[in-house]
């Protein structure tokens, strides 16, 4: 019996570690399919914002599953990647179906993946990528980030952590943001790209090997945030 209370403690002391857990994110996009829908079945989503030409805020809409391959917002494609790229990319543009390009607005579109934070979340997790220079071009910019929204107040933003991404080069590079999560407990992480851009100017970036990890770990291999997946290999 008390061999039994050992290890039934132990598996319970297990179920509450994995519920605490953070879930890690993989994927160099080789499995996903160049037609809409497959961004959206990967739990990928997206959001817009509009400015007026001064930057004041006007209205945003969102979020929405993320359409891909229908010339808005982003694509799946191929032949940009090179020896760790595979065949497989994420090219990252506008929502060029915005009728306020047309108005001379400032137009935000965002891809993200998105998960709320568990009770009793820690450490500090790494967003890593590859990245290089589409056909964006001045004014427009673009950014990566990590973001947290505290739905308890107002949904604020209480994390926005940003790497420029408006001059990179054309060659590939690999980038990396951090975030500590503890004390974020019920807020809402989200990870993703985002442009501005207006006139329907050209912004696109091509992303590849996108990975969300706890510092120390090694990055995972095609997990979702719907699945807790092995963190250690």
């Amino acid at each position: 019996m008390k061999r039994f209370n050992i290890v039934l403690v132990a598996a319970m002391l297990l179920v509450a570690s994995i519920a605490f857990a953070q879930t890690p994110y993989s994927q160099d996009f080789e499995n996903l399919a160049m037609v809409d829908g497959s961004l959206a079945a990967d739990g990928w989503l997206v959001y817009g914002n509009i400015f007026d030409p001064a930057g004041n805020y006007l209205w945003g809409h969102g979020p929405w599953a993320a359409p891909n391959n229908i010339g808005n917002w982003q694509d799946i494609v191929d032949g940009q990647g090179g020896a760790e790229q595979g065949l497989q990319q994420l090219s990252v543009y506008s929502d060029y179906g915005n009728a306020e390009h047309g108005n001379g607005n400032l137009v935000e579109s965002n891809l993200f993946q998105e998960q709320i934070l568990p009770v009793g979340c820690t450490g500090t997790w790494i967003f890593e990528f590859d990245a290089k220079m589409g056909n964006l071009v001045a004014p427009s910019t673009a950014l990566a980030f990590i973001k947290t929204l505290d739905p308890n107040a107002g949904w604020t933003l209480s994390n926005f952590i940003t790497v420029d991404m408006t001059a990179i080069p054309t060659t590939w590079g690999t980038y990396m943001l951090s975030i500590d999560v503890a004390g974020l407990d019920g807020q809402y992480l989200q990870i993703g790209f985002s442009n501005t851009c207006t006139n329907y100017d050209s912004c696109g970036i091509f992303y590849d090997n996108v990975d969300f990890y706890l510092d120390g770990s090694a990055p995972v291999e095609e997990s979702t945030w719907g699945g807790i997946k092995a963190m250690y290999r």
